[in-house]
């Protein structure tokens, strides 16, 4: 209940942001046709611009800040591990090895963790965080699904 919560709040933010970039896509456009308001508008979109001095970061700063930009994403992982792990505990038929679904889900889910463990794009972060999240809810999801449906199907042949 309290990951399908989690899920719905990362649906409902991810819909925001995407309304929010369109919104700001289409205020933000100009057209050719209206033309620049002023002559230094006119050069400001036309003229390449120089690049900005970095600011030098020595080697301690720039660790720190990444370390801190890593810290949100690692606790986001964390918690979406043991959301996976929470969520397995329902898988407790076989395979046709004889193996636990929960030990195989498992297991494939410390493999994909592990293979992204050292993984620093931001963007592809959050991609698996989020991919990850939907999968545990959809499968969860499915689980319920198929479980009413068991349970009507045993109502109707009991009666």
């Amino acid at each position: 209940m309290m990951m399908a919560t989690k899920l719905q709040k990362w649906r409902n933010l991810s819909g925001r942001l995407d309304l929010i970039s369109r919104i700001d896509a289409k205020s933000t456009r100009r057209f050719v046709h209206e033309g620049p308001d002023t002559m230094e508008e006119l050069f400001d979109r036309h003229l390449a611009k120089k690049e900005k001095p970095r600011v030098v970061v020595d080697d301690d700063e720039a660790e720190f800040l990444n370390r801190r930009r890593l810290t949100s994403t690692r606790r986001e992982a964390l918690s979406l591990y043991r959301d996976i792990f929470r969520a397995t505990r329902f898988f407790m038929w076989t395979d046709s090895g004889g193996l636990l679904w929960r030990d195989v889900l498992r297991e494939n889910a410390r493999k994909e963790f592990e293979a992204a463990r050292f993984e620093t794009d931001p963007e592809v972060i959050t991609r698996l965080l989020i991919g990850g999240s939907d999968a545990v809810s959809s499968a969860l999801d499915k689980l319920a699904e198929k479980q009413k449906d068991m349970i009507e199907k045993n109502r109707r042949s009991d009666h």
